[in-house]
């Protein structure tokens, strides 16, 4: 109650500075800019104070049901959570979605890289991916990864796909293959019981990938294998999920009878593959001058009850690392978050997306994020794009 006082004066003193500088960014722009960009700074600071280190209770880790849903629902204002069919479950397949391995070598790894500098001097206080490249479809796509814990692939090629679009000012517009991900990459993991999205990554750049949509629409090289279903919610636009994993699929180095191309010739490569620098700056600069990147995180059982609202680990015990494309951020009442695609369908959390508390590596998203650049194939299909101007 102390600390929420001190925060209210704070606010008390900021307000009237913040509408100061913006009544002088007409004559000033320059300056105000950045004196706003320092003072949206400054507010976010505050906020995130708040909920850095926060206690779970060794009570709460181990609720599961409506009582998990009751107090996530009593205990915070930030998010919803809600009943699933999920819930009916065993872990085995519940946690079964969640296909990322070795998420501590991961941070381990990032906590020694030499980072990418993006050229970019102001950060906006929102950016959200899908808008500022409208002309990219992939941008817009929401997967689902069905009974199969492929999110490390899924999340990858969505994000290699996205970055195609973009650096082709989008004359290339892709989907690339997550079953050819899962199925041949040997170096990658387990296919659907889960892999490693570095070695995704960096079997794009060796091996290429090619081309195929999700399971409906079944275009491309080699499109998904598996149906979508109804993962975590009560709507009935799918099937439920099966009882069980899928076991991954064969390597099959051809593509459908139907399409035109042959499979070497319809592989996409990248040119370089790196871990983020994970602190906030160099996660936004990274997405405005290339577009989306790969995000893990280690996912507990209040994750999996998601409706709506800022996600912050409240409840519940922990199930494994998942993997997403983090494609924008925000701030919504005073709190910065992270704006990510699921591969859950469109019916999961905020048709498809998900809000998730930003500036305090909640469940370690910030510790683990991936990304690459596409390898042109001739010398006018690509375009610099490291100094995007902000629309």
């Amino acid at each position: 109650m102390y600390r929420r006082f001190w925060l209210s004066i704070v606010w008390l003193f900021l307000i009237p500075l913040y509408y100061s500088v913006t009544l002088t960014s007409a004559t000033i722009p320059g300056n105000a800019t950045k004196s706003l960009w320092k003072i949206s700074k400054q507010k976010i600071k505050f906020v995130i104070d708040e909920f850095t280190n926060t206690k779970i209770p060794s009570e709460a880790k181990n609720l599961s049901g409506q009582e998990l849903i009751d107090y996530i629902n009593t205990h915070q204002t930030l998010w919803k959570a809600g009943m699933n069919k999920f819930n009916s479950y065993s872990d085995h397949v519940k946690y079964g979605l969640l296909g990322v391995y070795n998420m501590k070598q991961m941070m381990d790894e990032n906590k020694n890289l030499q980072p990418i500098q993006q050229d970019i001097s102001y950060i906006p206080e929102s950016f959200d991916a899908r808008k500022r490249w409208p002309e990219c479809a992939s941008l817009k796509n929401i997967r689902d990864q069905s009974s199969c814990g492929s999110c490390w692939a899924i999340a990858a090629v969505e994000a290699m796909s996205d970055r195609i679009c973009i650096m082709s000012k989008g004359k290339l517009q892709v989907t690339l293959s997550a079953d050819d991900l899962i199925s041949c990459c040997k170096t990658c993991g387990f296919g659907c019981y889960g892999g490693m999205p570095m070695a995704a990554w960096k079997y794009w750049a060796s091996n290429g990938i090619v081309t195929g949509s999700n399971y409906t629409n079944h275009a491309g090289c080699r499109p998904y294998p598996f149906p979508p279903c109804e993962h975590h919610n009560n709507k009935t636009h799918y099937e439920p999920c099966k009882h069980d994993l899928y076991p991954t699929p064969k390597c099959n180095r051809k593509c459908d009878k139907n399409y035109p191309k042959s499979y070497k010739a319809d592989k996409y490569y990248g040119k370089k593959v790196y871990y983020v620098d994970n602190d906030v700056e160099s996660i936004q600069k990274e997405i405005m001058a290339m577009g989306p990147v790969e995000a893990s995180f280690n996912v507990y059982s209040d994750f999996l009850q998601y409706t709506g609202g800022i996600y912050k680990h409240v409840a519940g015990s922990m199930g494994g690392g998942h993997a997403v494309k983090l494609l924008g951020w925000g701030i919504d009442q005073g709190v910065p978050y992270w704006l990510a695609a699921n591969s859950w369908n469109t019916d999961w959390g905020e048709d498809g997306y998900f809000r998730i508390i930003r500036g305090i590596d909640e469940c370690g998203i910030e510790s683990g994020i991936i990304a690459g650049i596409p390898k042109r194939t001739t010398k006018s299909e690509f375009h610099e794009i490291n100094k995007f101007p902000i629309e």
